[in-house]
């Protein structure tokens, strides 16, 4: 019979108190926290993304305040028997529920980062009550109300040693041509040492998953990752209340929660298949109907010019901004200002890719669904 098995946490330490349960960085020499064979279920206990920096009282000083390096305290890994390299690991999300001695989440926006770094560069600070499961209001945003959709936000694998030299490497490059990449970095990392030092941080996804932040990932999805490393070492962690279809000013509604899932294990499929990054699939709505496809809403676009007319084609990023400044326009003229409007963006507006044919602008739609409005 499969088994069940809990990764317990306090909630009120820190990652860095209770470092046999987790880790916030990629590396492939993590010390498994269990053992479980295929079939059985894991319950993971999560903390919140910034691993208990801020509470009910917090302010945007102290957003400004926030120190990057704890992000992200995900619980596990998790050793699953039989896993090895080019097999597929299967990953059903069986259900996921709110911390219940904690109805409290919030939504940064931290100078820095974000989708609209450029534009925001002040902190900023909402803080939600969360009511159950059912949805989240929060005196900062007034006239809304979110609904429950929660979602894996991070969810990987370890890297093998091949995969994480060549990540590592791939986004030095990046950051050498002026990209955004986070180097490894030692500082805030758990565990210590080696791992400290060479381990890859959580921001991005990768080959392994990791920070996906997609909403879809909710209760009832399967999701499919290629094993890079004997017994995968699953981990998870950053559960969101809720999110819009962007992330876009890099947080949703953060809260801890604790988390059921069951593994499977194909063996050298995706080897076989060539399957190199994250899959999911689902047999039933990701959400509820109404907010899944919702039946009332109202939408900007962008395209991919600046506001200076320039142009430098096919560049489906900037399309995305333009959408997101004009969606924070139109929540200007309902009465929100700019910060409160770009947090309403990442926890409720959609991103859709209109399309990416018509050369040289392609077109961004972001969707604001009009039932959060009460």
């Amino acid at each position: 019979m499969p088994e069940e098995h809990v990764i317990s946490i306090d909630p009120s330490k820190q990652l860095a108190d209770e470092p046999h349960t987790g880790h916030n960085r990629w590396h492939e020499d993590l010390e498994p926290v269990v053992e479980v064979e295929p079939g059985d279920i894991v319950i993971y206990e999560t903390r919140d993304a910034f691993d208990g920096q801020l509470n009910p009282a917090s302010t945007a000083e102290d957003v400004g305040r926030l120190d990057l390096g704890p992000v992200h305290p995900l619980t596990g890994p998790v050793y699953v028997k039989g896993a090895e390299p080019g097999d597929l690991l299967e990953v059903k999300a069986l259900a996921i529920e709110p911390d219940p001695w904690d109805q409290w989440g919030y939504t940064v926006e931290v100078p820095g980062f974000g989708f609209l770094r450029d534009e925001f560069t002040e902190p900023y600070i909402i803080h939600w009550r969360l009511n159950g499961t059912e949805y989240a209001e929060s005196e900062q945003l007034p006239g809304v109300r979110l609904r429950y959709n929660p979602h894996l936000a991070s969810l990987g694998l370890a890297p093998s040693a091949e995969l994480r030299r060549t990540i590592t490497e791939r986004e030095a490059a990046v950051a050498s041509r002026g990209g955004f990449a986070l180097p490894p970095d030692p500082a805030g990392a758990v565990p210590g040492g080696r791992i400290a030092e060479e381990g890859l941080r959580t921001i991005p996804p990768r080959e392994i998953a990791g920070n996906l932040d997609i909403k879809q990932l909710s209760p009832g999805v399967t999701v499919l990752i290629p094993v890079y490393r004997e017994g995968a070492l699953v981990s998870t962690g950053d559960i969101h209340y809720a999110q819009g279809d962007c992330e876009a000013c890099g947080t949703g509604i953060e809260m801890r929660s604790r988390v059921h899932l069951r593994f499977f294990v194909h063996k050298g499929e995706a080897e076989r298949r060539g399957i190199r990054d994250l899959r999911f699939y689902r047999d039933d709505y990701f959400t509820a109907p109404e907010l899944a496809a919702p039946r009332r809403f109202y939408a900007t676009t962008g395209i991919g010019v600046s506001r200076d007319g320039e142009s430098t084609g096919e560049d489906i990023t900037l399309a995305a901004k333009n959408a997101l400044l004009n969606m924070i326009e139109h929540l200007g003229e309902r009465g929100y200002d700019r910060q409160q409007a770009y947090a309403l963006c990442s926890v409720a507006v959609d991103l859709r890719i209109s399309q990416t044919v018509d050369v040289p602008n392609m077109l961004v739609s972001a969707l604001l669904p009009l039932d959060i409005f009460v």
